[in-house]
């Protein structure tokens, strides 16, 4: 009876170790990745299946803000993200003391100003209103952008932190008003112009080769990233993740997806 007591015992101990074992298996090769609505769950869910055939599961939360994503992945609630671009990402750092990196580029949604008020931008009167993105990397994008087509002229060396104080010239007399970006498309109604980002705009249905008055060039350095904590970057998910998205199984799909350029491979 002792015998056969002991034997039982170890089954159930063997048993339960090799379940331990099965579950912890199964966590390392959990993909945990947060993302933007647009283009970036799409062309994550897009590679899930690629990612299944090397017995990795890919599973995206989704965030609809600029600072959210990026706690989580410092603090590890996720392993990755995807939303941001390199300037944001390195700014982000400073101002937080964090600690990410890129791991690769996947594609470019050129910026673009969009009005529902103007068809051109000829139109644009004294004291009208443009609205801007009010986290400081996309500020300075979307500054740059109208320093471009000389509607405005910002202060030499002002560049990637360039604010609204760094105007010199502005013969147009036009108003600046610093908004999150994610809710920029919903103003759009409320001000004559607004600089949009395409990760928000494509969700709204604007187009920034049909509806943007200024687009950003396709030569653009503000390319989005897969970003993770440093020290994360050789993890064998991470390479497989980007394989998958460099893939021309993702290029042909932004080509046939976005035919009009709101979204350019960059890879």
């Amino acid at each position: 009876m002792k015998k056969l007591l002991a034997f039982l015992l170890s089954a159930i101990l063997c048993a339960s170790l090799s379940v331990s074992c099965v579950k912890k298996e199964d966590s390392q090769n959990v993909l945990t990745v947060a993302a933007s609505p647009e283009p970036h769950k799409a062309l994550l869910e897009l590679v899930t299946d690629d990612l299944a055939k090397e017995n990795i599961t890919l599973k995206v939360t989704e965030f609809t803000d600029y600072v959210t994503p990026n706690d989580a992945v410092e603090t590890g609630e996720q392993f990755a993200n995807f939303f941001q671009h390199v300037p944001y990402m390195d700014t982000f750092n400073k101002e937080h003391g964090y600690h990410l990196v890129s791991v690769g580029t996947v594609h470019i949604e050129p910026l673009a100003l969009y009005s529902k008020k103007y068809g051109n931008l000829s139109e644009f009167k004294s004291g009208d209103t443009i609205a801007i993105p009010n986290d400081p990397t996309n500020e300075a994008r979307a500054l740059l952008l109208l320093e471009s087509a000389h509607i405005i002229t910002l202060r030499e060396g002002a560049g990637l932190a360039a604010t609204p104080q760094d105007i010199t010239e502005n013969p147009y007399n036009l108003q600046f008003k610093e908004i999150e970006a994610a809710t920029l498309p919903r103003v759009l109604a409320d001000v004559e112009g607004a600089v949009i980002n395409g990760n928000y705009a494509i969700p709204a249905g604007l187009s920034a080769a049909k509806d943007g008055l200024l687009v950003e060039g396709k030569d653009s350095p503000y390319a989005n990233v897969i970003s993770v904590k440093q020290g994360n970057e050789n993890d064998p998910r991470i390479k497989a993740l980007i394989k998958a998205l460099q893939s021309d199984k993702v290029r042909k799909y932004i080509t046939e997806k976005y035919p009009n350029g709101e979204v350019v491979a960059a890879f």
